[in-house]
């Protein structure tokens, strides 16, 4: 199997093609025969439902995961950037550099090799010099490390050579994996969900190192404003008559387009096969009803008259049910529609009072908001300002250094945490039965369409990244809050799931905080009130949001 560790760059001629590529896991069809040509020009956005398999047709293109049947033909270096990087066997950010340039770091080696081979008029000097001087110019090795210090720069990533890969957050070490492939310069860049951490500004310099690359890119991402910005074709992984991947043109706005008519076709051609599978149906009961009692001949007639008869009839009933078996109606999948709970309300009194707190090293400044009936926040700010922290504290999980928070005595508060910390041995179900609040009416998981029923059944760690938070989703909303605090909640979420919780927050009477880098989102809730952190000193923010906001009356509520 191919590694992502080959460094044999082949720029104009990089191809990377999957063949009717097919892939299961369990009982569960994740790939279809799928068809994809990348070339050095290509920008491919991969789209779908959580746990479509848009994760796993990265790896297959990364040739880290062999597919059952087709093949994928790789010619050129790649990198990959998952959603996760582990930081096992006490690795620094500066091993993780050096990993990622070790190609040009050793075409200069060789180049200065060569050189004083070269100088000392060795035989065959010439040749090697002409040789490694070939390789350090096609990975533009001179500028290597350059290339990723202003990434790490660029992305507020870990610039500490020496800080030890544990040390970091989930989205540290994600920042630090994708500042090394973006300064690499493969042939290809394969990125899973590549703006879960990134803050205005290192969204602002993916998408402008994307459209610049000389190279081809595939991303699998949620984010709709990098899918306007660089898309120049879609993958869509969804449901389809013959179960294949759809590829559309036009960027996103062509799949956003295309998407619709395509379902709406297969809805049609569902219903024509519904009207001929009832007249075969109709045609095949009524021949069977001749053969029982329609088709005796008058009187007279013969033994091998009446035999030969029959014998018609019954190739004709087999006629008719071979024609009601080759019309197999395909039934359209319904989409995974969310459905968001009606919450509780308290009026007339405030929900959650934050009064001017901070936390040493992580918010210096000092922070204050009031909370009521339909209240609505956006917190924004650059990487390393204290949203997080801020939620943390507003949630009770973190004690400020100065400052309070006040709840009022029996308000519920639910809080939706950047990072996820599901126990990965239990089943989907288990943990929400566990967390549920107990009342008469109390929210059945399978109401929230947010995981399917064979996904509930799963153990934790068998959920994709994208139903993991789902279910983190849905056991926030279990407990039927009166205050949400959401840390950067479409993280790993599909598009259609984003855009509907996206009006779901608008239209829920229980107050939100909102923090968010998602530039679509922020876009959508551009009216909510703003708490815009920065990375100042000695200076107090304060936000009072008005108890009287119009909730809106979004749709997908029950």
């Amino acid at each position: 199997m191919p590694t992502l560790a080959d460094r044999h760059p082949a720029r104009l001629r990089a191809q990377l093609i999957a063949s009717d590529v097919s892939l299961t896991r369990g009982a569960t069809s994740v790939l279809h025969h799928v068809d994809l040509a990348i070339t050095p020009s290509s920008r491919v956005a991969i789209v779908g439902e959580n746990g479509r398999g848009k994760t796993t047709l990265l790896h297959v293109l990364a040739g880290t995961l062999l597919p059952d049947s087709g093949t994928v033909q790789r010619i050129g270096t790649l990198g990959l950037a998952e959603q996760e990087m582990t930081a096992t066997g006490g690795r620094t950010v500066g091993q993780a550099v050096a990993e990622a340039i070790a190609e040009p770091l050793a075409a200069l080696a060789a180049l200065d090799a060569a050189a004083h081979a070269l100088a000392e008029a060795r035989p065959g000097a010439a040749e090697e010099y002409a040789t490694a001087l070939e390789l350090a110019e096609a990975l533009d090795a001179w500028h290597a490390e350059r290339r990723v210090q202003m990434a790490l720069e660029a992305l507020d990533a870990e610039t500490d050579t020496t800080r030890p890969l544990a040390d970091l957050s989930a989205g540290q070490r994600y920042r630090v994996r994708l500042a090394c492939l973006l300064g690499s310069d493969d042939d290809f860049l394969l990125l899973d969900e590549p703006t879960n951490h990134l803050d205005r500004n290192g969204l602002e310099f993916l998408t402008v190192q994307l459209l610049a690359r000389s190279g081809g890119v595939v991303v699998v991402s949620h984010d709709r404003a990098l899918l306007s910005d660089v898309a120049e074709t879609v993958v869509d992984l969804d449901p389809t008559p013959d179960d294949r991947p759809r590829v559309y043109g036009g960027g996103y706005a062509g799949y956003r387009k295309g998407r619709p008519a395509e379902r709406e076709r297969w809805e049609q051609d569902y219903d024509r096969q519904q009207a001929e599978h009832a007249r075969l149906q109709d045609s095949l009961s009524a021949a069977q009803n001749r053969l029982v009692s329609g088709w005796r001949p008058e009187k007279g007639t013969d033994k091998h008259g009446r035999a030969t008869r029959a014998g018609g009839l019954v190739q004709s009933i087999h006629r008719r049910q071979e024609a009601l078996d080759a019309h197999a109606v395909t039934v359209p999948e319904p989409p995974q529609l969310f459905r968001f709970p009606g919450l509780p309300t308290r009026t007339g009194v405030v929900l959650l009072s934050v009064d001017r707190v901070s936390v040493a090293g992580r918010l210096e400044q000092p922070v204050s908001f009031v909370m009521s009936h339909c209240g609505r926040l956006v917190v924004t700010g650059p990487n390393g300002a204290g949203k997080s922290t801020l939620l943390s504290v507003a949630g009770g999980e973190l004690t400020p250094g100065t400052g309070t928070v006040r709840m009022p005595q029996g308000t519920r508060l639910g809080f939706l945490r950047q990072e996820s910390a599901l126990p990965l041995d239990q089943r989907a179900s288990e943990v929400y039965a566990a967390r549920a609040h107990p009342s008469a009416d109390a929210i059945e998981l399978s109401q929230l369409g947010l995981l399917r029923p064979r996904e509930t059944s799963k153990r934790v760690g068998e959920l994709s990244m994208g139903q993991q938070r789902r279910l983190d989703l849905a056991l926030v909303l279990a407990t039927r809050p009166h205050v949400l605090l959401l840390d950067e909640p479409t993280n790993h979420l599909s598009i259609a799931l984003v855009d509907e919780l996206t009006d779901a927050f608008g239209a829920t009477e229980a107050a939100v905080v909102l923090s968010t880098h998602d530039r679509q989102v922020l876009r959508d809730v551009s009216e909510w009130p703003h708490l815009h952190l920065s990375e100042k000193r000695n200076r107090s923010l304060v936000c009072s949001t008005v108890s009287g906001y119009t909730c809106g009356s979004g749709s997908g509520t029950m």
